[in-house]
């Protein structure tokens, strides 16, 4: 877990960054298929995506899932396995964002015809089934081994020459 501002940013920055690309490029695929087009239409809508996701995370789901996992779902004996604590929360962000990013996209491509709910519903499902593995298993991961190279170089940097 990030222990100040700074790592925030950056974990930040790397989860939504990886997850934004990735979920785009899943969603565009999921609409219009890989056209000659693609890779254009997913870096046009990133930009604008990653902001909405990093306003998201930090303002909105973080704290959130944060608050849910601290005030119902924790219990001391979890703190021997901080990886458990990890994981739990993750699976909280990803539904939390899962949750505002397909009402998001729904938005953005203007994708209103037929029955909302049901449009909703199907893109929700299909991005949970893609956010949740993508998370757990490729992206968390790799914020993760970064946030820990970060803080290992934090904690050097601190570390009083010995004289």
């Amino acid at each position: 877990m990030p222990k100040n501002f700074k790592q925030e940013v950056i974990f930040t920055l790397i989860m939504a960054g990886l997850m934004v690309l990735v979920m785009a490029g899943y969603n565009v695929a999921l609409s219009d298929g890989f056209t000659s087009g693609y890779i254009v239409e997913v870096l046009m809508g990133y930009p604008v995506a990653l902001i909405v996701a990093i306003i998201l995370d930090l303002l909105v789901v973080g704290p959130t899932a944060k608050k849910i996992f601290f005030n119902h779902i924790f219990k001391p004996e979890m703190e021997a396995k901080p990886a458990i604590i990890g994981v739990c929360i993750s699976v909280l962000m990803v539904l939390g964002m899962v949750t505002l990013m397909s009402a998001f996209g729904i938005i953005v491509t203007h994708n209103f015809s037929g029955n909302l709910l049901l449009t909703y519903l199907h893109t929700w499902g299909f991005n949970i089934l893609m956010a949740l593995p993508l998370q757990l298993i490729v992206v968390g991961p790799i914020a993760r081994g970064v946030l820990g190279a970060v803080q290992r170089h934090d904690e050097a940097a601190v570390v009083p020459d010995a004289d």
